[in-house]
């Protein structure tokens, strides 16, 4: 049996959402460091295509276009920041964060 329309147009809580909520706070009122672009190009692959959170995913557009950058160009610059620096080295615990 297919789905309703009801259930594929309902938006998901995120588990990260919380956690995430916070980061993208910070990120909204800060300058795009190596870390603070790091956190931007990990949430707007977490949520991106995500069906819910669409808070999260309006602020994260919105620190894009403070920073004066596109997704393709915040990809390439944070590609060249993982090949060259440990961005996350000694911030908390050892445990990556997939979900």
């Amino acid at each position: 049996m297919a789905p309703s329309s009801d259930s594929r147009n309902k938006d998901q809580q995120h588990p990260q959402w919380s956690n995430d909520r916070q980061i993208v706070n910070t990120l909204l009122d800060s300058q795009p460091t190596d870390y603070n672009l790091a956190e931007l190009a990990r949430l707007r692959i977490r949520y991106q295509n995500f069906p819910g959170a669409r808070d999260i995913q309006a602020d994260l557009d919105k620190v894009l276009n403070r920073w004066q950058l596109t997704e393709a160009t915040l990809f390439e610059q944070t590609r060249q920041i993982h090949q060259t620096a440990q961005v996350y080295r000694g911030r908390g615990s050892q445990r990556e964060d997939w979900s």
